[in-house]
């Protein structure tokens, strides 16, 4: 069976939108990468990953991200061109935020790495 990276993309950004640290965990393989400058760089390996993105949604508890577009990019790669809204709990700012996110999965599904780049 073939994967098919567009639908695994968009799964992922659905969890994300509705964060729950289990379900997104379960997408990510245990050696994945995730470079961002959302997250001050690079991290590595899942656990790591979802920490994270744990702290970001507990203090961006409303975030949402919308994909304008998700095209193909290889047999095992997608990327997303979108943007999210989202309000910083500590702060009250408003965050406004478009970028490009490239995602490479393994022949499981599993996401191997993600590159994010803000427009």
């Amino acid at each position: 069976m073939s994967l098919d990276p567009v639908a695994l993309l968009k799964h992922y950004h659905a969890a994300l939108n509705a964060y729950d640290a289990c379900k997104v965990k379960a997408m990510f393989a245990e050696e994945a990468v995730y470079v961002s400058p959302g997250v001050n760089g690079r991290i590595a390996g899942r656990d790591a990953i979802i920490a994270a993105f744990t702290a970001y949604f507990a203090e961006h508890p409303g975030q949402r991200a919308v994909d304008d577009e998700v095209c193909r990019i290889s047999a095992d790669t997608a990327r997303s061109l979108w943007r999210l809204e989202a309000i910083a709990r500590s702060t009250g700012q408003r965050v406004n935020r478009p970028g490009t996110e490239t995602v490479r999965f393994g022949g499981d599904g599993l996401i191997r790495h993600v590159e994010v780049i803000d427009a």
